[in-house]
């Protein structure tokens, strides 16, 4: 002590020290400058501030610069802005006794910088202890298949959940968001298993279902072409009934026109027999000359035709004339004309006989007549 005085008193500090109003002076510009600092408070634009004095409330302080009491303040800042709060993972028990684990994120807001100093020690860990009893009661509150596909609901419950009491702290629980749920090893293993079975259970549903409808479509095939063949089953019966019909009239109008030619035929046989006969009187049968007068009419369109001053008779195409075989009519009608030649020739061959002369024959010889056709001559005559 004896040292430092003397080193005080002896070196260039000693003028200063020995007057003490520099003294008393650098001591009070220490205590004002501490003032001034302890009195200013600057609070950041999202930030809050809660100002005591001697330990009493007093105000928020606002964003900005804060003269509060020097040395008696204190100031207790709260951020305004969201907050994100991680909720550690919980174990829980689902309503059907399925173990799972569970972790979640809360997003709160302070809303009342007040409350949340005076009614919560410290509102963070307040709401995230308050989130996890709620996730875990929440969870347990359904069943495994329900946690696993209805995480909204379970957001939802748990904000709801969160709502009323963080109210009273002046946080707002803005949205809570279930990150994982996860099923014990075992429980996993089983709902693989499950999975497996369903999807086999679908594919045999599908596989059946499309049997079925294979099955549902090969009969409607086989409907269409049972329909189809039987339709043009239907239509062969009736082409060929009509071609049996068409057939059939053919061939009675065959059967008619050779009966008609058959009658010809015979009338033309008689007229043939007639004609090489003695007599002079000719017999037609009714069949024969109505049938050629109907066969003239047909082929006139009438009895006759005139035109021109001259009758002409129309004639069938040649296909008719095969059918009804005028041909072979004209052919007996020509050997008729050579019979009627051959009765005159008898006429005159019996009025000789008659007379009593001799007829010459065609070279010009006499031929004698036997008495025999007299009789015959004569009844010729009285036919």
């Amino acid at each position: 002590m004896d040292i430092l005085t003397h080193t005080l008193v002896g070196g260039p500090m000693q003028v200063g020290l020995e007057d003490p109003l520099v003294l008393v002076g650098a001591l009070v510009f220490v205590v004002v400058l501490a003032t001034v600092w302890s009195m200013v408070e600057i609070v950041d634009a999202y930030n809050r501030g809660a100002l005591t004095v001697l330990g009493e409330y007093r105000k928020l302080l606002e964003p900005g610069l804060n003269i509060v009491p020097p040395f008696v303040s204190r100031v207790y800042t709260f951020d305004m802005r969201t907050q994100t709060i991680d909720v550690p993972s919980q174990e829980a028990i689902t309503r059907d006794n399925s173990p799972v684990t569970a972790d979640a994120v809360v997003y709160i807001r302070v809303m009342n910088a007040k409350r949340a100093f005076l009614e919560v020690d410290d509102y963070e860990r307040a709401v995230s202890n308050l989130a996890q009893t709620t996730l875990r009661a929440v969870i347990g509150d359904m069943e495994l298949d329900d946690t696993l596909s209805r995480r909204e609901m379970i957001n939802e419950r748990i904000r709801t959940e969160l709502d009323e009491p963080t109210d009273e702290w002046g946080i707002r629980v803005e949205s809570v968001e279930v990150r994982e749920v996860t099923p014990s090893r075992d429980v996993k293993g089983a709902m693989e298993q499950q999975t497996s079975a369903e999807r086999k259970r679908r594919a045999m549903i599908l596989e059946a279902q499309g049997e079925r409808r294979s099955a549902i479509e090969k009969a409607e095939g086989d409907k269409q072409s049972n329909i189809i063949r039987a339709q043009g089953e239907k239509q062969s019966q009736i082409l060929e009934a009509q071609g049996d019909a068409i057939s059939t009239v053919l061939r009675a109008r065959s059967a008619e026109s050779m009966g008609e030619r058959a009658v010809i035929d015979r009338g033309m046989e008689t007229l043939e027999r007639i004609g090489q006969s003695e007599s002079t009187t000719f017999v037609m049968p009714q069949e024969l000359t109505s049938m050629v007068g109907r066969y003239g009419k047909h082929l006139s369109g009438s009895d006759v035709a005139e035109e021109n001053g001259k009758l002409e008779s129309l004639e069938f195409d040649d296909e008719t004339r095969e059918l009804i075989g005028l041909d072979d009519i004209a052919e007996i009608i020509g050997e008729i004309e050579e019979t009627e030649m051959d009765v005159e020739a008898m006429e005159k061959e019996a009025q000789a006989i008659k007379e009593g002369q001799d007829m010459p024959s065609e070279g010009g010889d006499v031929v004698d007549v036997p008495e025999t056709r007299q009789d015959g001559g004569s009844d010729a005559d009285g036919s």
